[in-house]
């Protein structure tokens, strides 16, 4: 990786060297997400497996589908609280500094073996990454010449491999530890990929833009004594509750997560109907604010299918799937590095084939960039359908069909995320800095959130029904934002 450095003329944010043609601080941000997705991605594999295993929680797949939703919703859900720390209180390099540490705790506790000690550890984590995910998101975004540098949508998409490097190693090692060895020791493993990512950014934040240490919009002391009185307020409004459950006798499990569920659905909702009625926002920007909801509904049904490939598709793959290839036994925790190793594949493809179509004025608008990716999240499931109606009769199907669907998922996958990203940073309200990142994040606590609801009310993710109704929701929604894609491109202004 170092032999890509080379020497470059011109200019960039915060460093004269570049990391395949971008700035250098590309490679720090590169290697501490490539660690902490190690870390994050390594324990999800391993969670609804845990969940669901004997020698585990031993819980029904239903509830542990609810679980491993309500948590990726709540790791994004944090990300817009994360997003407000790192533009009014912290910033966005001493936020990513304190995450990985937050981080790093939290899969140390998981490691501990008890069911207390277990949800403590996944609170830590989505506190943590919560932290970590808007900042580290916007500090990529800082590291170019505005939103009309050339290299911004491929400098995103390869960041998003450093993502899919740690994604793609996690379950072959970590995954391979907890379901061989003992669950408790692959997430201990976890910890030691974060810290490893956390040393690696603080060695390498003197490549960054200086304007990662400052804070956009520091709270006054009035708005810290408000802020810190209603946290107050609220925590000792949930622990007089829950402490009273407890101590009555009638706390369950759904008394966490339903709370939770229906916070990740209203939630964004709030936030949104707030930025858009915002009155200190230019025409232009209220315009752009509304074309982005388009944006983010798509993305929430995006990724209401998508996530369910580490839990429904999962749970599908460890009851149904047979994972003997050429005679080769794997563990069911593999499923999930095969999405992140097509990433790694096809992303630099993907980057060459929209820098290659700019040059020739065809590169496809974000608009049918994101209708393109909500048809093949909808063809995914079409495909899921296969292999779902071939083991009703209780058989194993062949583990190329697990394949087959993240393939398709992945494609579209790289049409809408890394895009995401970037046309959150361009047409985010100046006001909004960070915060508008983890609006892009709460889409995916929507999508969770919907997946958790579902679950929590009986409905089986794994009937061929719902998998068909999903399937074509997000078929005919592709379909109308390419329908209305000259409205949206109107809001977007001079965004493209």
């Amino acid at each position: 990786m170092a032999s890509s450095l080379t020497k470059d003329s011109a200019s960039t944010p915060g460093s004269e060297k570049t990391f395949f043609g971008h700035p250098r601080g590309l490679a720090t941000l590169f290697l501490t997400e490539m660690w902490e997705r190690f870390s994050y991605y390594g324990m999800r594999a391993l969670l609804p497996l845990y969940l669901i295993a004997p020698g585990g929680l031993g819980m029904s797949p239903a509830t542990a589908t609810a679980i491993y939703s309500v948590y990726l919703s709540l790791v994004y859900l944090l990300a817009m609280p994360g997003g407000w720390f790192g533009d009014r209180v912290w910033g966005p390099r001493k936020t990513v500094a304190v995450a990985g540490a937050v981080i790093m705790l939290g899969h140390l506790t998981l490691a501990l073996p008890s069911e207390g000690t277990f949800f403590a550890g996944l609170g830590l984590v989505a506190l943590g990454s919560g932290l970590l995910k808007a900042n580290i998101s916007t500090m990529v975004g800082q590291l170019y010449d505005g939103p009309d540098d050339p290299r911004r949508d491929g400098g995103f998409t390869l960041f998003y491999v450093g993502i899919n490097l740690g994604a793609f190693a996690a379950p072959l090692i970590i995954g391979t530890v907890g379901e061989n060895v003992n669950w408790h020791l692959g997430f201990a493993l976890a910890a030691v990929g974060m810290a490893l990512g956390l040393a690696q950014f603080l060695i390498g934040t003197r490549h960054l833009n200086p304007v990662s240490s400052q804070v956009p919009k520091p709270l006054s002391a009035a708005e810290k004594a408000s802020t810190l009185r209603k946290g107050l307020i609220w925590l000792i409004i949930a622990v007089v509750v829950y402490g009273a459950l407890v101590a009555t006798g009638t706390y369950t499990l759904n008394w966490a997560l339903v709370p939770i569920t229906l916070a990740g659905l209203i939630i964004p909702i709030m936030v949104l109907v707030r930025i858009k009625r915002d009155k200190e926002l230019s025409t232009t920007e209220q315009s752009k604010v509304s074309g982005y909801i388009w944006f983010f509904v798509a993305a929430a049904l995006f990724w209401m299918i998508y996530d369910q490939g580490g839990s429904t598709l999962a749970i599908f793959g460890e009851a149904s799937t047979n994972t003997t290839v050429l005679g080769f036994d794997f563990p069911v925790s593999w499923y999930q590095s095969v999405n992140p190793i097509l990433v790694m594949a096809l992303a630099p493809v993907a980057a060459w084939i929209w820098l290659a179509l700019n040059r020739r004025g065809k590169e496809p608008s974000t608009v049918v960039k994101f209708a393109s990716g909500l048809f093949l999240i909808g063809v995914s499931f079409f495909v899921f359908l296969i292999p779902l109606t071939m083991a009703g009769d209780g058989a194993k199907v062949a583990a190329w069909w697990m394949v087959a669907i993240y393939f398709v998922q992945t494609v579209g996958e790289l049409c809408l995320s890394p895009v995401g990203l970037s046309v959150t940073t361009k047409m985010a309200p100046v006001k909004y800095g960070s915060q508008m990142m983890g609006v892009w994040f709460l889409a995916v606590t929507a999508g969770d959130c919907t997946t958790g609801l579902l679950s929590l009310a009986g409905v089986d993710l794994n009937k061929t029904g719902i998998v068909a109704f999903q399937a074509a929701l997000a078929v005919v929604a592709g379909l109308a934002v390419w329908m209305y894609r000259k409205r949206v491109k109107e809001l977007m202004g001079d965004v493209n």
